[in-house]
């Protein structure tokens, strides 16, 4: 592999113990919510990538690969609980004109002392290190930490005078965390590392419910109705009868687990298996998408919510594969079919309508057809008129010249007749 790759990205200035470990996606920015956003993209398929799911990961040079196509902006590296690894995020800490690091950036950058590179945004700084994330919180301000479940975009724009390794740096890792980090556990909104978005708050439903996605979806599917919950999250639509009907199952099964945070339901939907296309596709007049559409009536068609204040993980906090404890459909078949219903009627209202249309349009083009048809076959019969006149006159014109032809035998005949008769 040659030292720069087509993506840009100097390989040689990516650490071994990253460049080695087949944790590797790919990103490309969108906007959503009206935010740019880093969205993860499978480097083997082009798809959504998910930072929970390695089957979405790759080696690096397949990332590289895909990152050098149109299919993504770039690489990035996801952080998994079975490796040692550690990646700090420094936001809105650097002058992008000048290269200028701003505090407490230089500070955070010395003390820990290992490998660091300017982010995509040239705002920011990523530091890598090994350790253990201490408990207590993993954001403050403009400062992330994280250790699993979550990417980094990786640039390889090395930071001159830090190390070019990733380096075992715990108790400096403890101190930068207790003095920069610790004093705040909100875990708010994400920074320019993750487009994935996997740490997030909840404070519409019933509560805040101040849980990871990762938790989240591990409840999720160790609840009563855990395999099916799993099934529609890997992507199988095994027991539906088109993938719209699955992908309403699952939103409805979100929206439980989320309390019906419409916009958490999103992110973690496109971490789904079933995720396509089709999701951001303008659907209905109002502008709306299919996608934003599927999540507003699994939310309406949900009466109850996972409450964890309530007792975790229990039967009646779950919703079950056909009703919720209280009798009421909470993202199970009847929910799901019923919400599914209703825009497939809608769909195939859309769909006669512009059957109607095409069929109108058919009918017009048959008019237009049938009236060139008509006049090709009037072109026709005065043809066949001409010809027959053609003929007529053809045949009248031979029987002219063979009647002049027998009129001079006869003379000749009549002549030699009265010859023979005077003569006798």
């Amino acid at each position: 592999m040659s030292n720069q790759a087509d993506s840009g990205i100097d390989v040689e200035a990516i650490p071994g113990i990253l460049a080695e470990r087949a944790q590797w996606l790919c990103w490309r920015a969108e906007e959503r919510d009206g935010k740019q956003t880093k969205v993860p993209v499978n480097p083997a398929t082009g798809d959504f990538a998910s930072t929970t799911d390695d089957r979405t990961w790759s080696a690096l040079e397949q990332a590289l690969e895909c990152a050098a196509t149109d299919a993504a902006d770039g690489i990035g590296f996801v952080f998994t609980a079975t490796d040692p690894l550690v990646g700090v995020d420094l936001d809105d800490c650097r002058d992008p004109d000048t290269g200028e690091p701003l505090e407490p950036a230089p500070t955070i950058i010395e003390r820990l002392d290992s490998f660091t590179e300017v982010s995509p945004s040239g705002t920011g700084y990523h530091v890598i290190l090994e350790g253990d994330l201490p408990n207590g919180g993993n954001r403050h301000g403009s400062i992330e930490m994280y250790d699993q479940a979550r990417f980094f975009t990786v640039t390889a724009d090395h930071v001159a005078g830090t190390p070019e390794t990733v380096e075992p740096r715990q108790d400096a890792l403890e101190d930068v965390h207790e003095e920069f980090v610790a004093q705040d556990d909100s875990d708010e909104s994400d920074g320019d590392t993750t487009a994935s978005s996997d740490v997030s708050t909840l404070s519409e439903g019933s509560g805040t419910l101040d849980l990871e996605d990762e938790e989240l979806l591990e409840r999720a599917r160790n609840a009563s109705n855990g395999e099916k919950f799993d099934r529609l999250w890997r992507g199988s639509t095994t027991g539906y009868s088109s993938q719209s009907e699955a992908d309403m199952a699952l939103c409805c099964l979100l929206a439980f687990w989320t309390g019906g945070d419409p916009a958490r339901m999103d992110r973690l939907f496109r971490q789904s298996g079933l995720i396509r296309g089709k999701w951001d596709d303008v659907h209905y007049s109002d502008g709306s998408t299919y996608g934003e559409k599927t999540v507003e009536r699994a939310i309406a068609n949900t009466d109850d919510v996972y409450d964890p204040s309530s007792g975790e993980g229990t039967d009646q906090q779950e919703p079950r594969d056909g009703s919720a404890p209280s009798g009421q459909t909470v993202g199970g078949t009847d929910g799901a079919r019923a919400a599914y219903l209703a825009e497939k009627n809608q769909l195939l209202s859309e769909r006669m309508a512009d059957l109607e249309a095409t069929i109108e349009e058919k009918n017009e083009r048959l008019e237009e057809l049938e009236t060139d048809n008509q006049t090709l076959r009037e072109r026709l019969a005065s043809c066949e008129d001409q010809l027959e006149e053609l003929e007529r006159l053809d045949q009248q014109s031979e029987l002219e010249t063979n009647v002049e032809a027998g009129g001079e035998d006869e003379s000749i005949w009549s002549h030699a007749r009265r010859f023979v008769r005077d003569g006798e």
